[in-house]
C-alpha cells in the first residue's frame, strides 16, 4: 500500500480560500502564512494574526483546517499560532498589496 503524498502547492492554494473577516484579503496574500509541512497524511500550517488579540482566531483555525481538509490526502489538520516574527504590511504579497488598494486600504 503506497502512502499518498500530499503536494505542499495544494496546500497553499487551499489556504487561499480563507479570507480574514475583518479586511477581506486571503491569508496567503496577507502574508500570515509562515509555513506548511506535511508528514503523512497531517499537515501543520504555521501562522500569525494580524494582531495578538485578534476576535477571529478561532474562526481562521476553524477555516483553515477545513480548507486544508479538502486537500487529496490529507486526514489531519494542525493550526500553530506564533507571533515571532510579528507580522507586518510587509510580509504581503504584491498581489495582497493590490487587494488593499483596490479595497481604499492605502
Amino acid at each position: 500500500m503506497s502512502e499518498v503524498q500530499i503536494r505542499e502547492e495544494e496546500v497553499w492554494e487551499a489556504l487561499t480560500a480563507v479570507t480574514d473577516p475583518e479586511i477581506g484579503v486571503d491569508l496567503v496574500n496577507l502574508g500570515l502564512i509562515y509555513g506548511v509541512e506535511s508528514d503523512g497524511s497531517h499537515v501543520k500550517v504555521r501562522m500569525t494574526l494580524t494582531s495578538m488579540g485578534c476576535p477571529a482566531t478561532g474562526l481562521l483555525e476553524f477555516q483553515v483546517k477545513e480548507a486544508v481538509g479538502t486537500v487529496d490526502g490529507v486526514e489531519n489538520v494542525t493550526v500553530e499560532f506564533t507571533f515571532e516574527p510579528a507580522w507586518t504590511p510587509d510580509r504581503m504579497t504584491e498581489e495582497g498589496r493590490d487587494m488593499m488598494a483596490a479595497m481604499g486600504f492605502w
